[in-house]
C-alpha cells in the first residue's frame, strides 16, 4: 500500500492545520500538493509569475516543510508558482531556501524543469512532432518563436525521476494535476488504473468531499483500488462527492488523458466504507501507442486600458446595450479619424456587468438589474495607444445620452482617474501535444543541497 497525504487543492489556498496533523499521524509515504493551473488565464504563464501572495505562499510552504521533516517523507509540489515556468520554479526555490535557513533545515531539493526552448519547439513543429488537440488554434513556427513562455506538462515518469534522486523536496515545473499523486504508487509497482484514478479524485484536496474548503485528504492506494479519507472533522467523502470529481475540469466523466495513455473509469465502483471513507475499484489504465505531453504557450496579445462607469437611471439601465453599442461605434469612428488607425488595429469592448458580462449573447436570464456597471476594455499595440483611446472613450462614458434630443446625462466613475493601464496582456496560443521518444526528452532534473 502507498499512502499519499494531500494538504490542499493548491499551495496558497490554505489548509486546515488540525486536519494536516491528523494526516501526519496516519504516517503517509509522501506529501503532494499542486502549485497552480491555467484557471486564472494566460497572464501568469505569459509573464512567468505566480498569482499567489508571496507571504501566504511562504507561510503555507513553511508549514508543509515542517510537516515533511516531522513525517520523514518527500514533499512534492507540481506546477510551482501557478504557471510552472522556470522563473516561477526559481521563485519557489528561493522561498524554499529562505525557509530552510530560517528553521535550520538541511534539505535535498530536486528541481524538475518544464520550460521549453522556443527554437526547439519550433523545430519539433517542423519535424511533425507537435499535434493539435480538438479545437486547437492554428499555429506556425513563428507563433512558437513569439511565445513569451512555453511549458510542457510533466507526467508521472518525470516526477518519478525527481523522486528517484532521493530528494526531500521536489519542486516541479508544469505538471498534470494528477502526476504528483500517481507517481509514487506507480513507482511502487501498483496497478496504474487505481493510481491515476485516485490521483484525479485527490488532485484538488477536499473538493471531492462534503467540506471542500477543509483541504486535507488522505488516499490509500493498493493494487485493486484506492480509499479516500478526508482529514477534517466536519468533512466526509461519499460515493457521490468522489465520483462527481471525474467531471471536474474534464469533458468526459469516464475518460482522463494523461502522458502515456488514458484512464477509463467506466466500470469503476464507489463504495462507502463508513460515513467518512469511500473505496473505489474497477479503474483501468490503457497505455497509448506513443508518448506525448501537452504543451501550453502564451503570447503577447497587446496592451490594455480599462474604464468602469455605473448606470443607475432606470431608463439607461433598461437600454444599456443600445447605449453601449452606440458609444462603441461613435468612439471607434473618432479613433480612426483622429489617430489615423485602421479599425482592426485596436478594439473597444463594453461589457455590461450585472446583465451579460459573463455570458454575453449566451445569457438566458432576463431579470432587470437595479444598476449596471459598464466596463470599457481597450486593446491596442502599445500601452500609450491604449491609454490614448481610453481618454477618447472617457467622455462618452461620463456624459453620452441615449438620444440626441435629450438633456446631457452624467454617470458615475467609481475612481479617479477613470482609466487604468493594465499593461501587457497575453493569450493562450497552444492546445497541442509534443511527441517524445523518451519521457525525459523535454524535461530536466537538477538536484541541490541546502544547509
Amino acid at each position: 500500500m502507498v499512502r499519499v497525504l494531500i494538504p490542499s487543492g493548491a499551495l496558497g489556498l490554505n489548509y486546515d492545520k488540525a486536519a494536516l496533523e491528523r494526516g501526519l499521524a496516519c504516517k503517509p509515504d509522501i506529501i503532494a500538493i499542486d502549485g497552480g493551473s491555467t484557471d486564472s488565464g494566460p497572464a501568469y504563464l505569459g509573464r512567468g509569475v505566480s498569482k499567489y501572495s508571496r507571504a501566504s505562499t511562504k507561510v503555507e510552504w513553511r508549514g508543509l516543510m515542517e510537516a515533511r521533516a516531522k513525517a520523514g517523507v518527500p514533499l512534492v509540489i507540481g506546477t510551482a508558482g501557478t504557471c510552472g515556468a522556470d522563473s516561477a520554479v526559481d521563485w519557489l526555490l528561493g522561498i524554499t531556501r529562505e525557509i530552510a535557513s530560517e528553521i535550520g533545515q538541511t534539505v535535498k531539493i530536486a528541481v524538475l524543469r518544464s520550460s521549453q526552448s522556443n527554437t526547439a519547439i519550433a523545430n519539433a513543429y517542423s519535424n511533425k512532432r507537435i499535434h493539435p488537440l480538438p479545437n486547437a488554434p492554428d499555429i506556425s513556427e513563428q507563433t512558437l518563436l513569439d511565445c513569451t513562455n512555453i511549458v510542457a506538462l510533466a507526467g508521472a515518469e518525470q516526477i518519478s525521476a525527481a523522486l528517484e534522486s532521493g530528494a526531500d523536496i521536489v519542486i516541479a515545473g508544469r505538471t498534470t494535476d494528477t502526476a504528483i499523486i500517481a507517481a509514487l504508487p506507480l513507482m511502487r509497482g501498483l496497478n496504474a488504473g487505481p493510481a491515476w484514478h485516485g490521483a484525479k479524485i485527490g488532485e484538488c484536496g477536499a473538493l471531492c468531499a462534503t467540506n471542500p474548503q477543509s483541504g486535507v485528504v488522505l488516499i490509500d492506494f493498493d493494487n485493486d483500488g484506492f480509499t479516500i479519507t478526508p482529514m477534517a472533522d466536519n468533512s466526509r467523502a461519499t460515493p457521490h462527492t468522489v465520483s462527481a470529481h471525474m467531471l471536474y475540469e474534464n469533458s468526459d466523466p469516464f475518460i482522463l488523458y494523461e502522458p502515456g495513455g488514458h484512464l477509463d473509469v467506466t466500470n469503476a465502483e464507489y463504495t462507502a466504507l463508513d460515513d467518512k471513507r469511500v473505496r473505489v475499484t474497477g479503474s483501468k489504465w490503457i497505455p497509448s501507442d506513443r508518448y506525448t505531453v501537452k504543451l501550453e504557450g502564451a503570447i503577447l496579445a497587446g496592451y490594455q486600458s480599462v474604464l468602469i462607469v455605473l448606470l443607475r437611471d432606470k431608463r439607461y439601465v433598461a437600454n444599456a446595450q443600445d447605449w453601449a453599442d452606440d458609444i462603441a461605434a461613435k468612439c471607434t469612428e473618432k479613433v480612426v479619424d483622429r489617430l489615423g488607425l485602421l479599425a482592426d488595429e485596436f478594439n473597444i469592448e463594453l461589457r455590461l456587468i450585472g446583465k451579460s458580462a459573463s455570458f454575453g449573447d449566451l445569457e438566458s436570464r432576463s431579470d432587470p438589474p437595479l444598476e449596471i456597471g459598464v466596463m470599457g476594455i481597450i486593446t491596442a499595440e502599445t500601452q500609450e495607444l491604449a491609454t490614448e483611446i481610453g481618454q477618447i472613450l472617457n467622455p462618452y462614458l461620463l456624459h453620452h445620452p441615449l438620444t440626441s434630443e435629450e438633456e446631457q446625462p452624467t454617470f458615475a466613475f467609481p475612481f479617479s482617474p477613470a482609466d487604468l493601464s493594465r499593461g501587457a496582456i497575453y493569450a493562450f496560443c497552444l492546445n497541442h501535444v509534443l511527441e517524445l521518444s523518451d519521457p525525459m526528452d523535454a524535461f530536466s532534473v537538477e538536484v541541490l543541497e541546502h544547509g
